[in-house]
């Protein structure tokens, strides 16, 4: 059995009011437990004014974040080579989401993943806004 962490509180740190009208990202909050060999997709929805780049990193245990892949609004995105194969990630302007799907599922693939915008707006804990 495998068990996907989502940050718990990872909607609140994009989306929040002294910084309204921003650009922002949303994920859903809870666990994903699966079993190996399995696919599993990860949620992320995102406003945006601007040009947009979405990105997806990796958290293990212990571990800084590590980035997985890119995708541009327009245009082609990359993934890292440790992420070529078993992960993938369409940017979906309709519906402004960009899930992760991860596929052959390795006991190695639990982690937290977050999803990230472009630089715009990021709150700290302390409740300040970082802007660009």
């Amino acid at each position: 059995m495998l068990l996907l962490y989502f940050l718990p509180y990872i909607s609140g740190l994009f989306s929040f009011p002294e910084c309204r009208g921003e650009d922002s990202v949303t994920q859903p909050t809870g666990d994903v437990i699966t079993t190996e060999g399995g696919q599993v997709t990860l949620g992320c929805t995102f406003y945006t004014q601007d040009g947009i780049y979405l990105f997806w990193y990796k958290q293990g245990s212990n571990d800084h974040p590590n980035y997985m892949l890119m995708r541009p609004k327009y245009g082609f995105g990359d993934n890292a080579a440790d992420f070529k194969d078993r992960f993938h990630a369409d940017l979906d302007t309709k519906t402004n989401s960009i899930p992760l799907r991860i596929q052959r599922l390795q006991l190695s693939d639990s982690a937290v993943y977050y999803c990230l915008q472009s630089v715009s707006a990021l709150k700290f804990h302390s409740g300040g806004c970082l802007r660009k």
